[in-house]
């Protein structure tokens, strides 16, 4: 390929991942306001919430056909048209069942766009010849930043919830107007003859299930690492976000320098040294005496799980157990719906338990990522 077309494939994949993570971030600051404004209680708003996880979730499985179909820039710019006119439906919904339709397509949108962009950056990784994922799902984790920052210095600059949405709308609009000549229209050689829906099976599975474990892990610490902080070690509330900002910052990181490391060391080195390492952050955290060792132990996870997800997606694109569309499609729902039941399982071990010994079983669950390393095919 083309030098220049390449780099131009590159630059509108990455603009793609920012956008999504800009898009999916600028909805946190605006919960507050829309507890606020429909007078919500904690449960109902929590039932609300899942109706953006449940959006995504259904909407997952069927993008790779859509993809496959249509190309990937039409079902990224058209996933993303919606996103654009769901946010300021989330700043003006007025009752709980519309902001719960709004938040279930914004949710679907917002999966729809996820696969269609990982469709197009394993094709453009192939392309290249190079490692890429890594550095393409960093971008996303630098759209998280800049559309939650973005969104709560607008809200605390005194514009409202409506007039900040509108303003992420046309940073977004401006972002895929520079990545939409470029994204890729035909993703794959037999795109007519792929089905709208395979079941998973083979190798798909087995990515499918490592995904899950990271995706676990990361719910973990979206969730709970406040929790833990403050239960367990004793921080006091106002700091107890460090967790999350630890964790948040070492993956961003890990990703944006992961595309040499594995072009150094390899995929599958990667994976098994990622494994280990994030285990060891969560055995880290639970044998910690204080809060800081206990911060440096989210740390070690952030750098660890940084690059996992990003091989195994590349993983995906490779195996030929299915269309690599449909598997995009399948890992990304399997791993999606270990963001949803992480919650929820770590507060049942909890529970019966301690919050300790649910890290701990994370732990051990990485561990297994770690040693199924070697039977992960990354390279095509």
């Amino acid at each position: 390929m083309n030098q220049a077309i390449d780099h131009r494939h590159r630059l509108s994949t990455r603009l793609a991942f920012l956008t999504a993570g800009l898009a999916m971030s600028a909805w946190a600051p605006l919960v507050p306001y829309a507890k606020e404004r429909l007078q919500l209680a904690e449960g109902p708003l929590g039932l609300l919430l899942l109706c953006l996880g449940l959006g995504s979730l259904l909407a997952m499985p069927l993008t790779g056909a859509l993809a496959a179909r249509f190309g990937c820039r039409k079902v990224v710019l058209w996933s993303a048209l919606v996103v654009c006119l769901a946010l300021p439906g989330l700043a003006l919904a007025p009752t709980p069942i519309l902001l719960g339709l709004v938040l279930f397509v914004f949710g679907a949108s917002l999966g729809t766009m996820d696969v269609a962009m990982n469709v197009q950056a394993v094709i453009v990784e192939k392309t290249s010849g190079g490692a890429l994922m890594s550095g393409f799902h960093g971008m996303f984790s630098l759209g998280g930043f800049a559309g939650a920052g973005s969104m709560a210095l607008l809200l605390w600059l005194g514009s409202g919830p409506l007039g900040a949405c509108v303003a992420i709308v046309a940073l977004i609009v401006l972002l895929l107007w520079r990545a939409s000549p470029d994204l890729l229209h035909e993703p794959e050689a037999r795109d007519g003859d792929t089905p709208a829906f395979v079941m998973p099976h083979g190798a798909v599975i087995f990515i499918g299930a490592l995904c899950f474990i990271v995706f676990l892990a990361e719910g973990a610490m979206l969730d709970w690492s406040a929790v833990f902080l403050t239960a367990e070690r004793g921080l006091e509330e106002g700091r107890a976000g460090l967790g999350y900002a630890a964790f948040a910052v070492a993956m961003t990181v890990g990703r944006l320098t992961g595309d040499r490391v594995v072009g150094r060391f390899g995929g599958r080195r990667v994976l098994l040294a990622g494994g280990l390492c994030a285990a060891a952050g969560f055995f880290t955290a639970v044998a910690s005496p204080t809060p800081a060792v206990a911060l440096a132990g989210f740390v070690l996870v952030g750098l660890g799980a940084s690059n996992i997800v990003p091989i195994l997606f590349t993983a995906a694109g490779n195996q030929r157990a299915m269309p690599a569309s449909l598997a995009i499609a399948a890992i990304t729902t399997i791993g999606y719906a270990g963001i949803l039941a992480g919650p929820a399982m770590i507060g049942f071990v909890a529970h019966l338990s301690s919050l300790d010994l649910a890290f701990a079983v994370l732990g051990g669950a990485l561990l297994l990522v770690a040693a199924n390393s070697r039977l992960v095919r990354v390279h095509s």
